[in-house]
């Protein structure tokens, strides 16, 4: 095995880094230098600190990150964190609650699709494709629309979310989104659509539109929904001994959703 002055000049070539200079000292393990362990107390002060965002964004973070950031005591942190004056802060407050929270906190993410700031509305979108709640449609549909909405990764995650709902008006607002005048979107819009009718006219509007009028059980061929996950393959780095695989996660139905039917 390479001892770890090796792999380390290894990752400083392999990750283009220009120094160690945040390397904890006592560090004897490559795997301490890039993934270092942090003690969910010490995350939950990071969390509260009241000097610094940056802080309060990495504790968040963390704490979501991590299998039992679920818990009550942090789900309490997280929606603290949805009024903090930061707004990278309030973003990963929305992320850790759209990956943790139940359907009683839709309207929490549907309230954070009016934020001020991309970010958070993009993570508002995006964790609403992970918790079920009928009152997110409205304000889905208008976020697809890009009069109300300029950015159109948020406009392409809004897409997604709608996916899960089976309604006549997700539809219709939908095919009426096939005209955004980003691809991105119009990407999004057919996949959900897809999902919702078992269909495929592509991003032909007058298509859907004709199939939609002509059908009387719109729903019958409707596909299971599963919200969108981080995925990718390995980096060179994480071939090493020790490294972690990649963040990758699975695939999976909104809470509060009923796998077969949407109520």
């Amino acid at each position: 095995m390479l001892p770890v002055g090796a792999l380390m000049a290894m990752v400083f070539v392999l990750s283009g880094c220009n120094t160690f200079d945040d390397v904890p000292r006592g560090t004897t393990s490559l795997l301490q230098v890039l993934n270092p362990q942090v003690s969910p107390s010490a995350a939950a002060d990071m969390a509260t600190d009241p000097y610094s965002a940056e802080k309060r964004y990495k504790g968040i973070t963390l704490l979501s990150s991590a299998d039992f950031g679920g818990q009550p005591v942090y789900l309490e942190l997280y929606i603290d964190g949805l009024d903090d004056e930061d707004a990278s802060v309030r973003g990963a407050s929305v992320r850790a609650l759209g990956r943790h929270g139940d359907p009683e906190h839709a309207p929490l993410l549907v309230a954070a699709l009016e934020d001020s700031d991309d970010f958070v509305r993009l993570e508002a979108a995006r964790g609403l494709q992970r918790i079920h709640g009928v009152e997110a449609v409205d304000p889905l549909l208008k976020l697809i629309d890009e009069n109300n909405e300029p950015n159109t990764d948020i406009r392409a995650a809004a897409c997604d979310a709608l996916g899960q709902y089976r309604q006549n008006r997700v539809v219709l607002g939908l095919i009426s989104a096939l005209g955004d005048s980003r691809l991105a979107v119009n990407n999004r819009v057919q996949h959900a659509l897809m999902i919702l009718t078992g269909q495929n006219f592509g991003l032909d509007g007058r298509a859907w539109i004709d199939w939609y009028n002509a059908t009387d059980e719109i729903f019958a061929a409707a596909q299971p929904y599963t919200y969108p996950v981080f995925n990718r393959k390995k980096k060179i780095i994480e071939y090493l001994p020790l490294m972690p695989p990649p963040p990758n996660e699975t695939p999976g139905t909104p809470v509060g959703m009923d796998p077969v039917i949407d109520g």
